[in-house]
Parts: C-alpha cells; structure tokens; sequence
C-alpha cells in the first residue's frame, strides 16, 4: 500500500509539473513578461522539463508487456520500444 501511496504522489507531482511547465509556457508566448521574468520562467521551465523526463524514464523502466511465446504460454518482458532494438 505505501508503494501506491508514493506512485500517486509521484504521478500528481508529475501533473503538477506538467501544468506549471504548460503555464510557464503560455506566459513565455504572450511576451508581456520582463527580460528578468522571462529569463526566470526559462530557467524554471527547464528545471520542470529534466524533472518531467526523469519521471517519465522511470515509469518507463517499470512497464512491462505481456508477450504470447510461439507455444502459446505467456510471459512477461520489459517494455522496448522500437528504437531501442
């Protein structure tokens, strides 16, 4: 159960990254903001954009896919995608 509780978190800590980084951006294409400012929200939002990845790559890491063998049996196997083959 704590193992749901921290994957809840994360993926809401994850949303909410999202969402700032989706404002920042919003805030970024109006162009009202002050050098200093838009310096600022740059900054943040790359900060946001290396978080969002890194969450994203360990999500990855724990999906796996369910695989049919040529015998019919079925097993489990990390997920790839095809540009890793």
């Amino acid at each position: 159960m704590a193992g749901e509780n921290t994957s809840s978190a994360s993926i809401a800590d994850f949303e909410k990254s999202l969402n700032e980084l989706e404002q920042l951006v919003r805030d970024l294409e109006q162009g009202e903001l002050s050098l200093e400012l838009s310096l600022a929200a740059f900054e943040r939002g790359v900060k946001l954009t290396r978080e969002c990845q890194s969450a994203l790559k360990s999500a990855e890491q724990r999906v796996e896919q369910l695989v049919q063998n040529s015998d019919g049996t079925l097993e489990t196997r990390p997920f790839s995608t095809d540009d890793e083959q």
